[in-house]
């Protein structure tokens, strides 16, 4: 018998996805770049048709995609704050930003393999904090903490 998640990508999975079309927004966005911009809307585009099952009114797209497209703008202008007061570079928080989604999809592999071989239902028993994971990673590299 087959693994009904071997043919079918996990929530978390299509989250991170999203999430880091999300930072590729911002990124277009804070690069000024009208093509890069349009890169990534056509990156938008593509990633949510992968992952529909059915296909989306004409509306549903429109609003999944202005969706997609509000977050990078929130993100751009959040990042770009968090750079400025924090003296960083705009790249380097929407790194920072990307490295989230990854550990926040890292974890949610360790919970669910966890609630795979009888532990806890949060597998590792780490809390799923991607700020926590930021804050970890600007110490790492010799960073003040907030």
């Amino acid at each position: 018998m087959t693994d009904e998640h071997d043919s079918s990508p996990r929530p978390e999975d299509d989250a991170a996805r999203l999430g880091l079309v999300v930072v590729g927004e911002a990124a277009a966005l804070h690069s000024g770049d009208d093509a890069a911009l349009d890169a990534s809307e056509q990156n938008i585009r593509e990633v949510i048709d992968e992952m529909i099952d059915e296909p989306l009114t004409e509306r549903q797209e429109q609003v999944v995609e202005r969706l997609a497209a509000a977050g990078g703008t929130l993100t751009a202008g959040l990042s770009g704050a968090l750079a400025a007061q924090s003296g960083r570079s705009v790249d380097d928080v929407l790194s920072g930003a990307a490295r989230s989604v990854v550990w926040q999809q890292h974890l949610a592999e360790q919970r669910d393999a966890g609630s795979h071989d009888g532990s806890d239902e949060h597998g590792s028993g780490e809390r799923e904090d991607a700020g926590g994971q930021q804050r970890e990673r600007r110490n790492d590299d010799g960073h003040d903490e907030d």
